[in-house]
C-alpha cells in the first residue's frame, strides 16, 4: 500500500460521526497535539489516572495508515471506544476524504514552516536508523523536500489541501500552525477546545484548567515520563525518539543561505495566491 493510498476497509467503513480526525505534515508538532487533543476531551475524566501518564500520545491516537492497517486490512477498531473516537494521518485532504464517505467528522490539521520539519525530521531519521545525524543525511532530506519527493507527496500539496479545506468549511476543518501554537498556546488551546465542542467554562477558566492542560502536554512533562523514555510503539520505534527540543527557528542552526533561499523560493511560488503563508 503506497503511503498516499487508502486501505479499502477505510474506504468502504463510513467513519462515525463524530470521530475527530488529527492531521498534520510530518514533524509539525503532531506528539503535541494529540496529547493537548487526548487532555481537552478526557479533562473531566481522569484525574491522578490520566492516560497520558501511561501511555504516549502515539498510542492514544493511534495512525490509519501506519499503525491500524500497516499489518491487516481488518484491524480490531472495538478498542477505540473513546467517544469521540481520536484517529491520526499525514494523508492529504483529497486523499482522507475517499475514506470519509461524506462523514462530517471534524478534522483539525497541524503544519509547520518548512525549514523547521526538515530538521526534525533529519533529527528523527538519524535516530531511528541510529546514525549520527550527518550533513548528508539533511541534505538528502532537503533535496527532497524541494522536488516535492516525500513521504506523503510535496509538502505544499498537503499543506494547501487543509488550507483550502478549511477556507470551505471552518466547522469541519480547523487550520492550525505550530507557530502560532507556540507563541500563544492559552488561546489557540481555547481555540481548538471550541472547535472540538468542548470549550472551557468559566469555572474552568478561572480555575486554572488551560494552564493545567498546557503543563501537563509540555515537552517537558512528556519527554520525563517514563512511558516516553523506555517506551515503543507498536512499530518497535522508540517514543523517546518522538522529544526534541519544539523549537522554532532551529533551522537557522543547520541551513545553509542558499538552502535557505532555495526552499523559501519554493514555497513562496508553490503557495502564491493562496492567502497562506509562513
Amino acid at each position: 500500500m503506497a503511503d498516499n493510498e487508502l486501505p479499502m476497509n477505510l474506504r468502504e467503513d463510513k467513519p462515525q460521526d463524530i470521530d475527530v480526525i488529527l492531521a498534520s505534515s510530518p514533524k509539525s508538532g503532531t506528539t503535541w497535539l494529540k496529547a493537548l487533543m487526548v487532555a481537552l476531551l478526557e479533562r473531566s475524566k481522569h484525574h491522578d489516572d490520566h492516560p497520558l501518564l501511561s501511555d504516549n500520545p502515539h498510542a492514544l491516537v493511534p495512525f490509519l495508515e501506519n499503525n491500524l492497517y500497516l499489518k491487516s486490512s481488518t484491524p480490531d477498531l472495538t478498542k477505540y471506544s473513546s467517544s469521540p473516537r481520536l484517529f491520526a494521518t499525514h494523508m492529504p485532504l483529497h486523499t482522507l476524504k475517499e475514506g470519509l464517505n461524506g462523514s462530517p467528522c471534524k478534522i483539525v490539521f497541524m503544519c509547520r514552516n518548512a525549514k523547521d520539519a526538515l530538521i526534525s525530521m533529519w533529527y528523527f531519521v538519524c535516530k531511528y536508523q541510529r546514525v549520527e545525524a550527518s550533513r548528508s543525511i539533511l541534505e538528502s532530506l532537503f533535496e527532497s523536500l524541494c522536488s516535492g519527493v516525500t513521504f506523503y507527496g510535496p509538502f505544499w500539496d498537503q499543506v494547501l489541501s487543509y488550507w483550502r479545506g478549511s477556507l470551505e468549511d471552518l466547522s469541519r476543518v480547523l487550520f492550525m500552525k505550530y507557530e502560532e501554537m507556540k507563541e500563544e498556546p492559552y488561546a489557540q488551546l481555547k481555540r481548538l477546545a471550541e472547535f472540538l465542542g468542548c470549550p472551557f467554562t468559566e469555572e474552568e477558566l478561572e480555575s486554572g484548567s488551560v494552564d493545567k492542560v498546557l503543563e501537563l502536554c509540555s515537552l517537558r512533562s512528556l519527554s520525563d515520563l517514563e512511558i516516553n523514555k523506555s517506551g515503543k510503539n507498536v512499530n518497535g520505534v522508540d517514543y523517546k525518539f518522538y522529544f526534541r527540543k519544539g523549537e522554532v527557528g532551529d533551522w537557522k542552526n543547520h541551513l545553509t543561505p542558499e538552502m535557505e533561499r532555495r526552499i523559501n523560493m519554493i514555497i513562496e511560488e508553490k503557495l502564491k495566491g493562496s492567502g497562506l503563508s509562513f
